[in-house]
C-alpha cells in the first residue's frame, strides 16, 4: 500500500483507526457512506494512496483508481429503486469547497428534484442512526 498521511482523516479511515461504513474495498480504493448523508445512500470514494487531489494524479492513479466508481455508482442505484439519477462531484481543493484534504469522489443519490445537492453544505448525519447507516451500507454492498 502507498505511503498515507499520519493525521489525514482519510487516511486513518483506510488503516482502520476512524470507523467507517464501507460499501467497497481493494487494495486500490475504498468508498463508504459519507457521514453527511447528503441524500441517502451518499457515498465517497477515495484512493489508498494518499492524493490530496486531482492535481496530484497522474494518469496512471487516474487509471487505476477512476475506474471503480461505476461499480459503485451501479451498485448504489441498484440498492434502492426510488434512485433517479446521481451527482458526481468533486471538490478539487480548498477553493472548490474540498474539506478533507485527500482525493474523494461524492456519489450523491437524487431521487427527486427537491432532494439537496450542495455537498460541503448539507449535513443530514443527526437524522441517522448507526444501524440506518448500516443498512444503508448493506444494501449498496449486496448490490455490488
Amino acid at each position: 500500500m502507498a505511503e498515507l498521511e499520519k493525521d489525514c482523516l482519510f487516511c486513518k479511515i483506510i488503516r482502520g483507526e476512524v470507523p467507517s461504513y464501507t460499501v467497497f474495498e481493494n487494495n486500490d480504493v475504498k468508498a463508504f457512506l459519507d457521514i453527511s448523508q447528503v441524500t441517502k445512500g451518499h457515498t465517497l470514494i477515495i484512493p489508498k494512496k494518499h492524493l490530496v487531489n486531482f492535481f496530484d494524479y497522474s494518469q496512471e492513479d487516474a487509471a487505476r483508481f477512476l475506474q471503480y466508481i461505476p461499480l459503485v455508482a451501479q451498485a448504489i442505484k441498484k440498492s434502492d429503486p426510488t434512485i433517479k439519477g446521481m451527482n458526481v462531484e468533486v471538490n478539487n481543493g480548498e477553493i472548490a469547497g474540498q474539506v478533507v484534504m485527500h482525493s474523494h469522489i461524492h456519489l450523491i443519490p437524487r431521487r427527486g428534484e427537491n432532494d439537496p445537492i450542495s455537498t460541503p453544505h448539507v449535513n443530514n448525519a443527526d437524522k441517522y442512526s448507526e444501524d440506518d447507516y448500516q443498512a444503508v451500507a448493506n444494501a449498496i454492498k449486496n448490490n455490488l
